[in-house]
């Protein structure tokens, strides 16, 4: 008979102190959903009703080996418990490299139904040395496929605004690089949870590859001329495509599902904690007035990782106080 976790305390200490993940209670046969991950209606995500996007992302597809990826992350989460806890947090033998569950557990009303192993980028030789034996080759060969993509499309977008374009501020805005591989097991009770709560992006550029299943949700901008503003639209997954996230412009949430287990692989590109971040000038003089202040990336860092997902609020850390 499968244990319930009714007590929440058992389930924390199972699930987050043991390293056993949420992967770890469906591979004990749990038949419901534990109370600890009952979202608030308000959070539920209604698949029944929800559109889907008509607008394709970037299409991406000449990079190479993306089902490859698909499959070592799969293999990576179907490792032991004891291979994937040590590196938790608390124990981790590399800094570059956290496995870990939902966002921040401690701090969240209701647990995200998520697992995932996180490597950031230093150089190709730490990433040899450190990442995990399993998904270390074909994490960082995505990596670096990615990359030039990623430089392009960030001076096109710098470019428009105007701002003046060379290495130094190109590598000020994508220095720091990281890998996640995400992993969403099936879960009995989807309608009562969420994979990932909604939220937008601290960093620069954010490269997702998704897998066939699908289950992300982006919030239409209340700002633009479409008769879905303000709602949330699916984005469904298409063969040999990446869905490239700007900044923190869109806000998103991630779906369960009851059929299959999900993975997704995202690239996060951002500065440097060390890096001071304000406006872009060009867009300053446009606008008249600065809406955000100048700071550190490590404070903004902090912040984000600090709290639980709760939609844009981040923002307000960044925010004048005129804004």
């Amino acid at each position: 008979m499968a244990p319930s976790f009714d007590n929440e305390t058992s389930l924390f200490n199972s699930v987050v102190r043991g390293g056993n993940g949420v992967k770890g209670i469906v591979d004990l046969g749990i038949s419901k959903v534990p109370q600890a991950y009952i979202q608030p209606p308000a959070e539920q995500i209604n698949k029944k009703n929800a559109s889907k996007c008509e607008i394709p992302p970037i299409d991406l597809s000449k990079l190479d080996g993306p089902d490859h990826d698909e499959v070592t992350a799969h293999n990576s989460f179907g490792l032991p418990p004891e291979r994937k806890a040590v590196y938790r947090k608390e124990v981790s033998p590399s800094p570059l490299v956290k496995y870990g569950t939902s966002f921040v557990p401690e701090k969240e009303k209701a647990l995200e139904w998520k697992d995932y192993i996180s490597m950031a980028y230093t150089n190709d030789d730490e990433a040899l040395q450190q990442w995990p034996v399993e998904c270390r080759d074909v994490a960082l060969q995505y990596l670096k496929t990615s990359h030039e993509k990623v430089r392009k499309l960030l001076e096109a977008l710098l470019g428009n605004l105007g701002a003046e374009l060379d290495d130094s501020k190109i590598d000020a805005f994508i220095g720091k690089k990281m890998v996640n591989m995400n992993f969403y097991p099936t879960c009995p009770n989807p309608e009562l949870t969420i994979g990932v709560g909604r939220h937008s992006d601290m960093g620069t550029l954010t490269i997702l590859l998704q897998d066939g299943i699908g289950g992300l949700y982006v919030k239409v901008p209340q700002d633009v001329n479409m008769e879905k503003k303000g709602e949330w639209v699916e984005i469904p997954p298409i063969p040999g495509a990446l869905v490239i996230n700007i900044g923190d412009m869109l806000q998103h949430r991630v779906r369960t599902t009851s059929t299959k287990p999900r993975v997704s692989i995202p690239i996060f590109t951002s500065p440097l904690p060390t890096q001071k971040i304000a406006p872009l000038p060009q867009v300053v003089e446009k606008d008249g007035a600065a809406r955000y202040r100048e700071f550190l990336f490590s404070d903004y860092m902090n912040n984000f990782f600090g709290n639980a997902h709760e939609g844009k609020k981040s923002l307000e850390f960044a925010k004048t106080n005129s804004a």
